[in-house]
C-alpha cells in the first residue's frame, strides 16, 4: 500500500509541475491551479494532494533562484521513493512507538512500529517524550526494501501553548439559498450564476436522458463530470473568499454551520447538496490549515431568527432575504445577520480552539449591509 501511493506521489508531484512550471511558485497558486486535476488523476486523498503541491512549489521556487543566480536548472521530475507527510496525513504515538500513514484516499492507513535504540542510547526520546516538542511534516522513504521515516519537530509557537489571552477573533459565516455563503464582516457569495448553471445542465441532463441512446448516455457521462468540475471551481473561488476575508481581518479561526443540521434547513437551494457542502467545508479546513486558521462549526438553529443586536428570537423577524427584529427595530439583510449569530454562538459556547490562544470577538461591519 505504501509503494503504490509512492507511485501516485510522484504522479501528483509531476503533475503539478507539469502545469505550474514558469506559471507559479506559491504554495497556494500551485495548489490552486494543480490540485483539482491531481485529484482526478491519481488516487491521492485531499491531503496528500494538497502536500504534492506544495512539494511541487517548493522544487520549482528552487529551480527558479537557481536560474536567477545564473545557474542552469530546468522544471523538476520527481523520481525519489520517497513522500511526504504531516499532521495530518500521520499520527505518532510516541507511548507505543507506533506511527499510522494515510495512504491512497483519505481514509486508508497502515499502522507500523517505530524501530528506535535503546531508551538511553538515542537522542530520538528528547523529543518523542517531551512536551516542549510537536511533530510536524516528515518524509517517508523506501531504500532497498527498508522504510525510513525522517520525522520533523518544532517547538509550539507563543499562540499554541495554552494561553488564556481573550483577544482572539473568529469569522463568522453563513451558508444560504440566494448567497453561497456571507461572512460577518459582510462579505456576499452570490449564489446567482451557479445556481443558472445548474438549471441548464439540469435542462441538457434532462434532455439527453429523453433520447436514451448510447452516444447520449456516453454524453451524459461527461455533462456530469463537466457540472461536478464546474462546482468545484466555484467553490473554490468562494473559499478562497472567504479564507482571504479572514485574512484582512487577521481572525484566528472560521466559524461555519454544522453540516448535519445545514441539510435540512436549505432543502430549496439549487446549488447545495452533501456533496456541495462536503466539498465546501473541506476547501476551508485545507486552505485556513494553510494558514494557520482554525476552522470549527456550530449548529444553526436560530441563527436566522435570532436579532444579532438584541437577541430577541422570533420567525416574524425573517421575511425572504430582509430581517427586522420585532424587539428593536434593527433592519439587516438576512444572512448577514445569521453570520454574526453563527459566529456569536460560537462565543456563548464558550468551548476555545486547542492549542491556540482564547476567542472573545468576531469580525465585523457595522451598519446595515446588502450585496452590492
Amino acid at each position: 500500500m505504501l509503494l503504490e501511493t509512492l507511485d501516485e506521489w510522484r504522479d501528483g508531484c509531476n503533475l503539478a509541475a507539469d502545469l505550474a512550471w514558469q506559471s507559479c511558485q506559491t504554495k497556494s497558486a500551485v495548489q490552486k491551479l494543480a490540485y483539482e486535476q491531481i485529484r482526478d488523476e491519481t488516487a491521492l486523498g485531499s491531503q496528500h494532494a494538497v502536500l504534492a503541491c506544495h512539494e511541487t512549489a517548493r522544487a520549482i521556487k528552487s529551480c527558479m533562484e537557481r536560474l536567477q543566480n545564473g545557474k542552469k536548472a530546468s522544471k523538476p521530475r520527481f523520481t525519489s521513493r520517497s513522500i511526504t507527510y504531516d499532521t495530518r496525513s500521520m499520527n505518532v504515538f510516541s507511548e507505543r512507538e507506533t506511527v499510522s500513514l494515510t495512504t491512497l484516499g483519505d481514509h486508508s492507513r497502515v499502522h507500523a512500529d517505530l524501530c528506535l535504540p535503546e531508551a538511553d542510547e538515542g537522542y530520538q526520546y528528547e523529543f518523542l517524550d517531551s512536551e516542549e516538542w510537536d511533530y510536524t511534516e516528515s518524509t517517508l522513504h523506501y531504500r532497498e526494501g527498508d522504510w525510513y521515516l525522517h520525522l520533523g519537530f518544532r517547538k509550539p509557537k507563543a499562540d499554541d501553548t495554552g494561553s488564556t489571552t481573550t483577544n482572539g477573533t473568529v469569522l463568522g459565516v453563513d451558508l444560504g439559498v440566494n448567497q453561497i455563503a456571507v461572512t460577518s464582516t459582510a462579505q456576499f457569495f452570490s449564489a446567482s450564476k451557479l445556481n443558472h448553471a445548474r438549471r441548464e445542465f439540469e435542462k441538457t441532463r434532462n434532455g439527453l436522458q429523453r433520447t436514451g441512446t448510447q452516444s447520449a448516455h456516453r454524453t451524459l457521462e461527461e455533462r456530469s463530470g463537466c457540472e461536478r468540475r464546474h462546482v468545484r471551481h466555484v467553490l473554490h473561488t468562494v473559499v478562497n473568499g472567504i479564507v482571504e476575508e479572514a485574512l484582512e481581518y487577521d481572525c484566528d479561526g472560521i466559524i461555519l454551520e454544522d453540516l448535519e443540521e445545514i441539510r435540512t434547513q436549505l432543502p430549496e437551494a439549487d446549488w447545495h447538496s452533501e456533496w456541495a457542502f462536503r466539498t465546501l467545508k473541506s476547501y476551508v479546513e485545507y486552505k485556513a490549515d494553510i494558514e494557520n486558521i482554525f476552522v470549527d462549526t456550530v449548529n444553526p438553529r436560530n441563527t436566522s431568527r435570532r436579532c444579532a443586536k438584541c437577541g430577541f428570537t422570533a420567525d416574524s423577524n425573517r421575511t425572504k432575504h430582509e430581517f427586522e427584529c420585532q424587539a428593536c427595530g434593527n433592519q439587516n439583510h438576512a444572512d448577514y445577520n445569521a453570520a454574526k449569530n453563527v459566529a456569536e454562538q460560537y462565543l456563548r459556547r464558550g468551548q476555545q480552539p486547542s492549542r491556540r490562544r482564547g476567542v472573545s470577538q468576531y469580525a465585523l461591519k457595522s451598519g446595515s449591509r446588502t450585496p452590492s
